[in-house]
């Protein structure tokens, strides 16, 4: 029998992905995730988190994205190669955050 159900102040655990940059485990929430469309007609971000689609978390930093590129962490999770104009749009999204 669980003696800790309907304890106030209990919570639930926050969910945490791997940056594909730092290679670090961070919540969910803190990470910024990029989606590629299932008809790959593109990249996005997702705010939401519940967009279909393959996707990549990433800090919001220049540094981690830095290191994601130059890795291959966002060729790893998007199981592709990808192209330099989308390195540029990807970075312009990463520094707006």
């Amino acid at each position: 029998m669980n003696k800790t159900k309907g304890v106030a102040g209990s919570r639930r655990k926050q969910p945490e992905r791997r940056c594909v940059g730092c290679r670090e485990m961070k919540n969910k929430i803190d990470l910024m995730r990029i989606v590629r469309n299932a008809d790959d007609s593109g990249f996005y971000v997702d705010d939401t988190g519940k967009v279909a689609g393959r996707g990549a978390y990433i800090c919001c930093d220049a540094d981690c994205f830095k290191k994601a590129v130059k890795s291959g962490g966002f060729d790893r999770s998007f199981k592709q190669k990808i192209p330099q104009e989308v390195y540029a749009t990807l970075e312009g999204m990463v520094n707006n955050e």
